[in-house]
């Protein structure tokens, strides 16, 4: 669909057919960090009661592992709101706002009778993702949503760059200092380093006309420079049933 009346339309027109007894396949898909700005999903908290029950309940677990209500970073009023952007863009508090919204959000689709044949997640959206599969109880998801964020946030800052080059392509720009983090398509991929490594990629491949963009994350997730809190974080996982 190329706009939401044609969407609703179309959704519309699938649920009173009769195609509609076959259960078509729908894949639910939950993002990692970078996804995440300030007020979204407003509209759905104050006018959706499913969603904003799951989110509430999140809220409230968060609390005990947080020490803050992730309800007034994400929602704050004229007065936090600047308060509320330094804390979003705070590694410990942004991944578990991001698992609350999208746990929440799922939530809210199947109430509407939306139920995922598969679901696949990147990074913190495979947290949700695999509550949401019964891998482990909410309030278990949600320890380990709080509890990565911290370890993150220790590590030394990096960056991360999305460049338009297939990876055959892009390794002869990588260095040990600069990692292949994802690759999103045949010629999409990101590159994770330290700052100053990300942001000499960055402009060398601007010289040769070659498109990157800079994604809104503060270390550098999927590198080698995670390596370190590994074996903290991997005994948090121990503790997870």
């Amino acid at each position: 669909a190329n706009s939401t009346d044609a969407a609703m339309e179309r959704l519309r027109v699938a649920t009173q057919s009769s195609a509609a007894a076959t259960s078509p396949n729908c894949v639910f898909l939950f993002p990692g960090q970078g996804a995440q700005h300030l007020h979204m999903g407003a509209q759905l908290y104050a006018e959706e009661a499913v969603f904003r029950q799951h989110f509430d309940e999140c809220a409230a677990q968060l609390q005990r592992h947080l020490g803050l209500d992730i309800r007034t970073v994400l929602y704050p009023d004229s007065a936090q709101q600047a308060w509320a952007s330094e804390q979003l863009a705070q590694t410990a508090i942004t991944q578990p706002v991001l698992f609350a919204f999208e746990y929440a959000l799922a939530r809210l689709w199947q109430s509407w009778g939306i139920q995922p044949s598969l679901m696949i997640g990147h990074s913190l959206g495979e947290y949700v993702c695999a509550t949401l599969a019964g891998v482990f109880r909410l309030g278990d998801g949600l320890r380990l949503g709080a509890r990565r964020g911290p370890f993150v946030q220790q590590l030394p800052s990096g960056a991360m760059l999305a460049v338009s080059l297939a990876p055959e392509a892009l390794a002869d720009w990588l260095n040990p200092e600069l990692a292949l983090a994802a690759i999103n398509g045949q010629t999409m991929c990101v590159v994770s380093g330290t700052l100053a490594t990300v942001a000499a990629l960055e402009t060398a491949l601007s010289a040769r006309s070659i498109a990157c963009t800079r994604l809104h994350t503060s270390h550098a997730f999927h590198s080698p420079m995670m390596e370190p809190i590994l074996a903290a974080f991997a005994e948090e996982v121990r503790q997870i049933r």
